[in-house]
């Protein structure tokens, strides 16, 4: 059978450890302007050899020193066109669904935790095939300083002014 015929579920990650961010879809180095992305890090060695034989597309860091191993991870677009992402935020005890135009405070963001399901792409193009993969659902916790309790329930001024006008 091959990997096009296969039936590739959602990636349900807990815990997940996720790197490159570009949810602002800023041009750079490996991105072309407009196009959002992270990566996740995969350390279960038994999940990357299930997604390889799948067909998705699995790269590897390359180690920093000799006793390190290399790396397996997975870049997940986050597209907001035709099925677009649940994307929460989690802070001070609340949580927010971030959209398109806000989602980029997260490229800075200090996470907590990062709650993931990816959703499979199969695609064939130009006699390739593969399952890419696009982001369904994120919780994402944001770490909280030894302040943010003290003023999570002072008005946010500056955020009334801009509605206001």
């Amino acid at each position: 059978m091959d990997k096009t015929n296969k039936v590739v579920s959602n990636i349900n990650i807990e815990h997940a450890r996720i790197t490159f961010r570009n949810f602002s879809g800023k041009e750079g180095k490996f991105n072309p302007a407009g196009r959002r992305n992270f990566c996740v890090l995969l350390d279960d060695l038994d999940l990357v050899r299930k997604l390889q034989g799948d067909g998705w597309n699995i790269k590897f860091l390359k180690p920093r020193d000799d006793f390190e191993n290399e790396q397996p991870y997975m870049q997940v677009t986050v597209a907001f066109g035709r099925i677009p992402p649940k994307i929460y935020m989690i802070s001070n005890g609340r949580k927010s669904l971030i959209d398109e135009d806000t989602v980029d405070i997260l490229d800075w963001a200090e996470f907590e935790n990062v709650d993931l399901i990816i959703r499979p792409y199969n695609y064939e193009f130009t006699g390739r095939r593969g399952v890419k993969a696009y982001l369904k659902t994120m919780y994402a916790t944001i770490a909280e300083d030894e302040f943010s309790s003290k003023y999570q329930n002072v008005p946010d001024t500056a955020k009334s002014a801009i509605f206001a006008n």
